[in-house]
């Protein structure tokens, strides 16, 4: 590749690159993408210690792929969008400032009751069987940390009692001298009429201004999240501004680290809700499981170059396995109400399913269950990673097993940045699980391996099949760094006759980063009655419906302004959280129109609700005579993307070069084969059309595919592997 810096002739060109990053458990994986379509990837070991040292590394190499030095790269780089997991460590390593909250008088205990699952929030299903063990996680904020003030709305957001101003700043001194490093306000109705939090916060902002050393940061629910629910809200807001800090001094540090080596943009980080914004833009809450969205993201665009529209995205990586649907082209599934660590919440968040299933998930004995084996959900990360990693491992691992199989070349692994070895991998399954099961060590991986693939298939099936759907019409992407090397296993449980590894399966959330729109998502409760069970009518308040949707799309236009868009240049779509009569659960319905200027306009949006639900649920659980309401309603407001696609490469013929085959190598394929020799080839010598018959092993720089007994391996225009069944 031309070097930029000596051809002054192409500085037009400059600034023709996105970066995206995904920071999992075990490697933050990196994808650059060109103007013209071409791309570089590049992984490096996640370094908890300092996210920014493996951040660096990462463009370093992807700086070194382009013939270029860091400055240089870094320059011509236009956008870096940035999933990351500062604030989800914060979370789990309880490391966050310490917070005062300030909410209604007679109401300072509601986060300690909490909901009636509060106990099981977050569990994975190992620790919710053991109910008799059970506790509430301790609280992020203290009960000696809460005050209540006296105020009081009601539903209306009409004022019954006065905020007064003296018993505010006693309450707040009285945080203060406790050592409160921030606050959080949540008062009931705030959602309805924000005045009394922005009175608080003014109050304190007027006795802590800026330039006092005990300013502090002052976070309302009116702004994190508007929206009913009184635990679901103050507990939003209580994540928000407990990462809030943790995050703003990470990407400070990352921004100026950035800045230095010649990076001249803001940094965009990735939201939950399916799009990026600037860091200065973003509410921290919305970073988290960023990286698993993104994945999914890429995946619609994946599908719509390969004309799949039904899709079971998965990422099999170091720590988790993540599940999403794209249905018909778009993503649909929405967390009813996310679960953050222990944290039940209402932010307006993608869902994507996450178990305890990678290639670093420890394999163990369960001696209460008779010595039975067991998956994770615990893992080995990245630090140590493996036992095979040589890192001070001392745990057994997927990875292991595969390495024992002899699937991974341990002289090749991640194109030979690594050295896997395999003697420790023997000895480490032989004491834990060989040894005290009586069986070979070669059984024993394969056990691991199977097993596995079981949780993971069984995981699959249940996210499509419970969600109405025929899960034998979809197809499945397997990403992550180990989905390549185990989609054959999990693939046939839920009947799938396709099974799609990209090219870049192995940093998918880098690559689904790279694709993603600027985007947000701007929330509000209100209840309207949009058909009337009483007199069979719909909604006669029009200006009441547009109203609301007038005040988000402002507050929409106003937040892209001040990230350099016109108005113009944006995108508005409306969601309606509705359900029937005094039904619980709600449905997330998009409606065709922003405004409604008649009844049937309403009845409308009353059918499709009618028709999803119906979809969902079956045509016989609809019951729109008993009154349909709307809850809450969402205007999502993005800017397209300018991610420019691969062009399709022309297909050559289905035999292989013979240059393209490495060598062979006994694997492991079941107890009663035993080894069996298998030919091992080069993934970036194969070419579209290519076609291979398993068994076989496809071994890239930066994952392994493996192609099981009975399944057909094709290589097609984009080089993706396609793996079917025979």
């Amino acid at each position: 590749m031309t070097n930029l810096e000596t051809a002054p002739n192409l500085e037009a060109k400059i600034n023709n690159y996105t970066v995206g990053i995904d920071v999992g458990g075990t490697f933050t994986d990196f994808f650059c993408s060109h103007a013209d379509g071409n791309s570089q990837t590049c992984k490096t070991p996640t370094t908890h210690y300092d996210l920014s040292v493996g951040f660096m590394k990462g463009m370093s190499l992807l700086a070194k792929e382009n013939n270029q030095t860091v400055e240089a790269f870094l320059s011509s780089v236009d956008r870096v969008r940035y999933s990351t997991t500062v604030g989800t460590n914060a979370l789990i390593e309880r490391s966050g400032p310490k917070l005062g909250l300030i909410t209604t008088a007679g109401f300072e205990d509601t986060i300690f009751i909490g909901r009636g699952r509060s106990w099981a929030d977050g569990l994975g299903w190992q620790e919710g069987r053991d109910q008799a063990r059970i506790q509430k996680p301790e609280p992020l904020i203290k009960p000696d940390m809460v005050v209540g003030v006296r105020q009081r709305m009601d539903y209306s957001g009409k004022v019954i009692s006065p905020l007064k101003k003296e018993d505010v700043l006693e309450k707040v001194q009285e945080l203060v001298d406790k050592g409160a490093q921030g606050f959080v306000v949540s008062l009931l109705w705030s959602f309805i009429n924000p005045d009394h939090e922005r009175q608080i916060k003014e109050i304190i902002e007027e006795e802590y201004p800026e330039d006092y050393l005990g300013a502090m940061p002052v976070i309302l629910s009116s702004d994190i999240s508007p929206k009913s629910g009184e635990y679901t809200r103050t507990m939003t807001t209580i994540v928000n501004g407990y990462i809030h800090g943790v995050m703003a001094d990470e990407l400070n540090k990352l921004g100026n680290e950035l800045r230095d080596g010649g990076f001249k943009k803001p940094l965009t980080l990735v939201h939950n809700t399916g799009g990026t914004k600037k860091a200065s833009r973003t509410r921290a809450v919305l970073t988290h499981n960023a990286g698993p969205v993104a994945g999914l993201h890429g995946s619609a665009v994946l599908g719509s170059l390969t004309g799949d529209e039904n899709i079971v995205f998965t990422d099999m990586g170091g720590t988790s396995f993540d599940i999403g649907l794209i249905e018909g082209g778009e993503i649909k599934a929405h967390d009813f109400l996310p679960v953050i660590d222990r944290w039940r919440t209402n932010i307006p968040a993608i869902e994507v399913k996450s178990i305890g299933a990678g290639g670093g998930s420890i394999a163990w004995l369960n001696e209460l269950m008779g010595n039975s084996l067991e998956i994770g959900p615990q893992s080995a990360g990245s630090m140590p990673g493996p036992v095979c990693y040589d890192q001070g491992g001392t745990q057994p691992t997927v990875s292991d097993a595969d390495l024992v199989l002899g699937l991974y070349n341990a002289e090749n692994y991640l194109g030979g940045e690594m050295l896997l070895d395999v003697d420790l991998a023997r000895e480490a399954i032989e004491e834990k699980i060989a040894g005290p099961l009586g069986i070979s060590i070669e059984e024993a991986a394969y056990r691991i391996r199977r097993l596995v693939d079981a949780r993971m298939g069984q995981e699959v099936f249940n996210e499509v099949a419970l969600k109405g759907h025929d899960p034998r019409t979809f197809v499945i992407l397997a990403c992550g760094g180990a989905g390549g090397a185990h989609a054959c296993g999990f693939g046939p449980y839920i009947g799938a006759k396709k099974i799609i590894a990209p090219s870049q399966s192995s940093v998918f959330g880098a690559y689904g980063a790279s694709t993603m729109p600027i985007k947000e998502v701007w929330d509000k409760s209100h209840t309207m009655k949009l058909f009337q069970w009483a007199d069979q009518s719909y909604l006669k308040d029009l200006d009441g419906f547009n109203r609301v949707v007038a005040e988000l799309k402002d507050l929409a236009i106003r937040d892209l302004k001040l990230e350099g868009y016109s108005e113009d240049q944006m995108h508005f779509q409306l969601e309606l959280n509705m359900r029937y009569g005094s039904q619980y659960n709600m449905t997330k319905v998009r409606a065709s129109r922003l405004e409604v200027r008649n009844s049937e306009n309403v009845k409308e949006i009353c059918d499709e609700f009618t028709r999803l639900y119906g979809e969902i649920y079956s045509p016989e659980a609809t019951y729109p005579t008993g009154g349909i309401n709307v809850e809450n309603f969402s205007l999502t407001a993005s800017v397209s993307s300018t991610f420019k696609t691969p062009a399709a490469i022309w297909l050559e013929g289905a035999d292989v070069d013979p240059s393209a085959k490495r060598d062979s190598r006994p694997i492991y394929w079941s107890p009663e084969k035993g080894f069996e020799e298998t030919p091992v080839y080069d993934y970036e010598q194969l070419l579209p059309g290519n076609k291979i018959t398993g068994p076989a092993i496809l071994e890239s720089s930066e994952t392994t595919y493996v192609v099981e007994p009975g399944w057909q391996f094709t290589m097609d225009a984009y080089r993706n592997c396609i793996m079917e069944q025979k």
